[in-house]
Formats: structure tokens, C-alpha cells, sequence
């Protein structure tokens, strides 16, 4: 860790040291009479340099994994602020007593505007690199908002798109237009099921979140459709009872979408696909039967765009396994209140 550090900030020693060096020279010219003198002088100044440069760097680096800039600005500058003035005060006269110890560098005379000046600079400075870093986390904050923005709409225009697809729109009339005459309460059902799915993608298309109860009710509707299409062919296990998350919107429906498409659903080997929680996971399973001709791998961009989304709204990441029997993607709970 010690070796990490100085490789970190070896450049920032050098110059600091020089810099000591070179402030000793012009602003203490009496001290260049005597090369120990000038050498004691130096070696204290670059120090200062070095213990406020880095340490208040270091300092507010440790605040910042503690304290947002984005959510708190006004508690993390005063807290940076106050942080920086008692390290600095403390390193600067544990300094002072240290080079009296053992080098008779007359401390108390020297304390005071030693102190002062240490605290002038450090002010300033402290100003400058808060405010630059509350502008950069900002500015990061603002980019990662359209980001968000721009893959939450390509997120609703894909699902769209696949459900007006020529594909989609052909099966679900095929299956209507027998319902029609097989079965009218089922064929109005059909209609009701394939209206909310249009619905919830149109209601749902300024969120960034939605509960796990109305993502399971779309998903019902979805499923329902699916269900006409495929019979038995197609199982689908909801083992989601008492749990409480919140989903970006269609992420369940997105999953379900690539499991069917990806995967063969016949009577011979009927598609899984299974919804549970485990520990802090919700979880989407499915066994893996490929349809020829398709990837081994499914990492297309409603997977992309859910992994990203999840990332970005709560900092956790959305794991993936695939197993020579078994494709299941691990979507970790969001908590209202656990939003960033």
C-alpha cells in the first residue's frame, strides 16, 4: 500500500521538492549563507508542500467516497473545508516541533507565521480544487443523466419495435383471427391483454423506475400473448410473492423476450423460464435448448441497456451466468430509498 502510494504521487514529490528548494532560495535569502541552514529550510518547506499537497488531495478523496457532491454540496464543502484546516494546522505544527527537536529550528519563533501562511495557502487552494471538483462531479452527474435518457428511449423504442414488428404483428393477429372463431371471450380477452401491453410501454416511456407489481402485471399481459401463440409449449414459473423492488421499466419483459427468442419452444422441449428471488436478487432463469444458427451468447442491447440502466439508478450490477444448461441473469433489488 505504502509502495502504491509513492508511485501514485512520485511525480508530485519531485516537485514539491524542487519547489521547496527553489521558494527557500528567493524568499529566504539569508538562509543561502549557510548550506545547512539553506538545506534545513528547504527540506522544511518542501515537506509542507508535500504533507498539505498530497494529504488534503488524499483527504478530500476519502470525503468524497463518503459524501456526494451531487446530493450534499453544502455539507461536503464544509466538511472538506473544515477537514483541510485542521489537517493542515496539526501536519504544519507537528512539523514545526519536529525540526526544533532535532534540528534547534526555533520553533516558537517561526510557529505563528509558519501557521498563518500555511492556512492563507491552503484556503485558497482548497477553494479552488472543492470548486473544481464540485463542478466535475456536476458536470459527471449531468452526462450520466443523458446517458440515462438516451438508453432508457432506445430501451422503449427496442421493446416497441419488437412487439410492431411484421413478426409480432402477424402472430398476434394469426392467433386472434382463430380466437375470433374458436373461442369470442378469449379472443376479447386477446385484445384487452394485447392493448395493456401498448399501454404500459406508452405510460411507462418518462419513468426510470417502476414497482415490481406493475412490471409484473405487464408482464402478464405480455405473457398472455405469448401464451396463445405457444400453449403448453411455453411454462413460465412467478415466484415473486411478498417481495418488494423496483424494476426499470420492461426489464422483465425484456429478458422473457430474449429467452423465447433465442431458445426453442416446441412440445418435444417446452421453454422454462423461471422468476424467484434469492438473497437480494430477483432472478430470471432459463434453460438453454439455441435455435440453430443462433449465438452461443445473448448479449444483445436490451441486456446492455438494463445492465447500464441498473448501474447508473443504484450502483449495483446486474450479474449474468450461462452454464451449459442454464442462461440466468441476477437483477439486484433497488429499494426506493436506495436510489443514488
Amino acid at each position: 500500500m505504502i509502495i502504491q502510494f509513492f508511485k501514485r504521487n512520485l511525480l508530485t514529490l519531485g516537485y514539491v521538492t524542487v519547489g521547496g528548494f527553489i521558494s527557500t532560495y528567493f524568499f529566504c535569502p539569508g538562509c543561502t549563507e549557510s548550506l545547512s541552514i539553506y538545506v534545513t529550510v528547504g527540506a522544511f518547506t518542501s515537506l509542507i508542500w508535500g504533507f498539505c499537497w498530497i494529504g488534503n488531495a488524499e483527504l478530500s478523496h476519502w470525503i468524497d467516497s463518503r459524501i456526494s457532491w451531487v446530493k450534499e454540496p453544502g455539507k461536503r464543502l464544509a466538511i472538506g473545508m473544515v477537514g483541510a484546516a485542521v489537517y493542515t494546522l496539526g501536519i504544519v505544527y507537528l512539523l514545526l516541533i519536529l525540526f526544533d527537536w532535532f534540528f534547534n529550528f526555533n520553533a516558537g519563533d517561526n510557529m505563528a507565521m509558519t501557521l498563518y501562511l500555511s492556512m492563507g495557502i491552503t484556503v485558497i487552494i482548497s477553494l479552488f480544487m472543492e470548486g473544481r471538483a464540485f463542478l466535475n462531479n456536476w458536470r459527471t452527474s449531468a452526462i450520466d443523466a443523458e446517458r440515462l435518457q438516451k438508453e432508457s428511449v432506445l430501451a422503449q423504442y427496442e421493446s416497441l419495435k419488437n412487439q410492431v414488428n411484421p413478426h409480432f404483428l402477424f402472430n398476434s393477429l394469426n392467433a386472434l383471427t382463430q380466437l375470433v372463431y374458436e373461442d369470442q371471450d378469449k379472443a376479447a380477452a386477446f385484445i384487452k391483454q394485447l392493448s395493456e401491453v401498448y399501454r404500459y410501454v406508452l405510460d411507462t416511456k418518462d419513468h426510470e423506475l417502476v414497482s415490481l407489481d406493475q412490471e409484473l402485471a405487464f408482464l402478464n399481459s405480455y405473457l398472455f400473448l405469448q401464451k396463445i401463440r405457444f400453449g403448453e409449449k411455453l411454462k413460465v414459473e412467478l415466484d415473486l410473492a411478498g417481495i418488494s423492488t423496483m424494476l426499470p421499466p420492461l426489464a422483465l419483459q425484456m429478458l422473457a423476450e430474449n429467452a423465447i427468442k433465442h431458445n426453442i419452444v416446441s412440445v418435444e422441449a417446452p421453454l422454462e423460464i423461471r422468476m424467484y428471488a434469492e438473497k437480494e436478487f430477483l432472478i430470471v432463469s432459463n434453460q438453454i435448448q439455441r435455435k440453430s444458427g443462433m449465438m452461443e451468447e445473448t448479449s444483445g442491447v436490451g441486456l446492455v441497456n438494463i445492465r447500464r440502466r441498473y448501474e447508473f439508478l443504484s450502483g449495483k450490477k446486474v450479474e449474468v451466468v450461462q452454464t451449459d444448461k442454464e442462461f440466468r441473469v441476477s437483477l439486484p433489488f433497488i429499494p426506493v430509498e436506495g436510489l443514488k
